[in-house]
């Protein structure tokens, strides 16, 4: 399959290669990205979440850099922040977001059975 058949198509007839799978990479290059599962798994449980309970929820983190990742993710499209009309400022996950749901599920089950 061509590059840019592959491009077209996906990782389409890549599974076997994912070192080739550029889909597959930048997939993991975000999830693995240090905090960003944190966040994404916080909003999995309670969304939306104003940026105070972020914080708590993935306390080891500063807040500095906390935004810096939710405005990754905003990027991303995976994470979306609204803004009330009484100025309060929540995050939720996108549908693009909560699609990783059952990702996140699957990750916290085999980390709990193998005590990873």
């Amino acid at each position: 399959m061509s590059t840019a058949s592959q491009e077209k198509d996906g990782c389409q007839g890549c599974h076997n290669k994912f070192e080739n799978c550029e889909h597959f990479i930048n997939a993991f290059a975000f999830i693995g990205k240090k905090w960003n599962g944190l966040i994404i798994s916080s909003l999995c449980s309670f969304t939306p979440m104003r940026f105070k309970d972020l914080a708590n929820a993935v306390h080891a983190c500063s807040d500095r850099v906390l935004v810096e990742r939710l405005k990754e993710l905003e990027e991303l499209k995976i994470v979306k922040r609204s803004v009330s009309d009484s100025g309060i400022i929540t995050y939720k996950l996108t549908k693009k977001g909560a699609e990783l749901k059952p990702v996140f599920d699957q990750v916290h089950e085999w980390a709990d059975r193998w005590e990873v």
